[in-house]
C-alpha cells in the first residue's frame, strides 16, 4: 500500500533532486565513455588531422617567403598534442550519443508526451553540430593565414604547437556547440518553458551575444572570419524563433478548438 503513491507520483516521470544527481551521473559516464571509446577508435586519424592542422602554416609561410613552423617546447608536447587532437575527434565522432544523453537527462523531468520531441531534436543537433564544426574548420586556415602576417617578413616565426592546436580545436568545437543552441531555443519552447514571443523580445540581445560569442571565437582582427560565423548562427536564432512561432500558433489553435467543443 505504501508504495502506490510513489508509483502514482512517477507516472509523468518526475524526479526527486538525488535521483536526477543519479541520472545526470549516469548520462556524464555514458558520455564520457563515447568518447573515449571513439578516441581510441580515431587514433589513426590523428596524422592525417595533424598534417591538416600544419598545412595552414606551411601555406602562410610560401605567401609570406619566411619560416612558419610549430615548436614543441616539452619532451611530451608531441604525445599530449596528438591526445588532444584524438579526443577532439572523438567528440566530433561521438555527438550523437552525447547530445541524445543531454536529452535523455531532460526526458525525465517531462511528460510521457513530450518525449517524442526527441527524434525532432536529434534529428537537427547533430547536423548543426557537424556543420559548426565544418563552418569552423572553413575559416580556420584564413584566420592562420591572416595571424601570422602580422610578423615582419625577416622574422622566424616558431609557433608553440600545445596553443597551436588546442586554438584550433576549441574553435571548431565552440562553433560546433554555438550552432546546436538555436535548438535548445526550441525545444525549451515545445515544452512550453519559452514562448516565441519571448525568444523575439530578445532579439537583440541574442544578436549581441552572437557578435560577442563570434568575436571571442574569432580572436583575430579580422572582421570577414567573425562575419562568417555570425550571419549563419543569428539566421540560427531567427530560425528557431519561426518554429517557435509556428508551434505556438498550432497550440493557440488546438486549445481554441478544445474550448469551442467544451462550450458546446
Amino acid at each position: 500500500m505504501a508504495s502506490r503513491p510513489k508509483q502514482s507520483a512517477n507516472r509523468e516521470g518526475r524526479m526527486s533532486l538525488g535521483q536526477h544527481l543519479v541520472e545526470l551521473r549516469k548520462r556524464l559516464t555514458i558520455a564520457a565513455v563515447a568518447i573515449l571509446v571513439a578516441a581510441v577508435g580515431s587514433w589513426w586519424l590523428v596524422p592525417f588531422a595533424f598534417d591538416s592542422l600544419r598545412s595552414p602554416l606551411t601555406q602562410a609561410g610560401i605567401l609570406d617567403h619566411r619560416v612558419v613552423s610549430l615548436n614543441f617546447q616539452g619532451l611530451t608536447t608531441a604525445f599530449d598534442v596528438k591526445i588532444q587532437i584524438a579526443i577532439t575527434i572523438g567528440v566530433v565522432i561521438s555527438s550523437p550519443v552525447w547530445l541524445y544523453q543531454i536529452w535523455a537527462f531532460i526526458v525525465p523531468g517531462l511528460k510521457r508526451r513530450e518525449r517524442r520531441y526527441a527524434y525532432g531534436f536529434l534529428g537537427s543537433a547533430i547536423p548543426l553540430f557537424l556543420a559548426g564544426c565544418v563552418a569552423g574548420w572553413f575559416i580556420m586556415p584564413h584566420m592562420v593565414q591572416l595571424l601570422t602576417s602580422f610578423a615582419d617578413k625577416p622574422d622566424t616565426s616558431l609557433i608553440n604547437a600545445k596553443d597551436y592546436v588546442d586554438f584550433i580545436l576549441k574553435l571548431v568545437i565552440a562553433v560546433g556547440i554555438g550552432f546546436v543552441l538555436p535548438v535548445f531555443l526550441v525545444l525549451l519552447n515545445f515544452i512550453g518553458i519559452l514562448s516565441a514571443k519571448t525568444i523575439l523580445k530578445g532579439w537583440r540581445v541574442a544578436v549581441i551575444l552572437i557578435t560577442v560569442f563570434t568575436a571571442l571565437v574569432t580572436p583575430s582582427a579580422d572582421v570577414i572570419s567573425m562575419f562568417i560565423l555570425a550571419v549563419p548562427m543569428v539566421a540560427l536564432f531567427f530560425g528557431a524563433a519561426l518554429v517557435a512561432w509556428l508551434h505556438d500558433r498550432s497550440v493557440a489553435k488546438r486549445l481554441e478548438t478544445f474550448a469551442a467543443e467544451i462550450a458546446v
